[in-house]
């Protein structure tokens, strides 16, 4: 498989680094990258094939494209008389399929993907969406490239990558809200902050793994460590008492919303 990248940003870099972590083979890929200075390192960092001749990706049979979704209208039209068979992967955030296939003009055999940051260690997921006309081969390509930064969802509708874009691609940010929000509480209790950040951060990546590995609940997970008239008891008394769950889940709804009128906006005819 000959792979192009259309952008060499963090998101790019990240699935490259984790395609050579498989030995993928680094001269078969071929990034496209306006910026002088970055192609010089993607050249020298990861050696592939950095350019920006836009006609080089014409040799490529999977195209990624990682540059920002306000950017993508211009460059469809530019790359449209360069399509042949390729399989078109847009990890662009908000840019619904039917939008690109239009500024391809009415190219067919394009997936969807929407990663998440922490794709840049290889732990991300991604979830992803195939036009019909996909086969199952190319599933299979996209599946390997996007799996090269972590887990992979596929989904049965393009509407669903909205609540995806809620959940996962939006809720590190929630995370790392919730890890802040211990390390002050530990630095408040008298904990040093290099402590309080140990601490804080080492309590969700244990417990990530532990739910992650284990066939238990969640719900019966938390109960687990909710002994009657104990500690964890009264801190969930009072998370239940300021509604945080619902806040949670109404941050998560108004993220899906927003991701809804994101794809309205950008596909506009351009």
């Amino acid at each position: 498989m000959k792979l192009g990248f259309i952008g060499g940003g963090n998101m790019a870099q990240a699935l490259i680094i984790g395609l050579k972590s498989q030995q993928f083979a680094m001269q078969d890929i071929t990034v496209i990258e306006l910026d002088a200075n970055k192609r010089l390192t993607l050249s020298q960092e990861l050696g592939i094939n950095a350019t920006d001749d836009l006609a080089r990706i014409q040799a490529c049979d999977v195209i990624v494209l990682a540059i920002k979704p306000q950017q993508l209208p211009t460059l469809a039209k530019a790359l449209a008389p360069l399509l042949n068979t390729q399989l078109i992967i847009s990890i662009a955030a908000g840019i619904r399929i039917t939008d690109l296939s239009r500024w391809l003009g009415d190219y067919k055999t394009i997936v969807r993907a929407m990663p998440n940051t922490p794709a840049q260690i290889q732990a991300g997921i991604t979830g992803l969406y195939a036009m019909p006309s996909v086969t199952p081969t190319q599933i299979a390509l996209a599946d390997q490239v996007l799996s090269a930064a972590g887990n992979t969802v596929w989904l049965d509708t393009e509407q669903q990558l909205d609540a995806v874009t809620a959940i996962s691609g939006s809720g590190p940010a929630y995370v790392f809200y919730m890890i802040e929000a211990l390390q002050a509480a530990a630095i408040d209790l008298g904990l040093g902050e290099a402590q309080a950040k140990q601490l804080s951060i080492a309590t969700f990546k244990g417990a990530s793994l532990l739910a992650d590995a284990s066939t238990t609940p969640i719900n019966t997970l938390r109960e687990q460590v909710t002994s009657k008239g104990g500690t964890t008891e009264q801190g969930l008394l009072s998370l239940h008492e300021s509604e945080v769950k619902q806040a949670i889940i109404l941050a998560a709804q108004k993220a899906c919303q927003r991701a809804k009128s994101l794809g309205d906006e950008l596909g506009k005819d351009k």
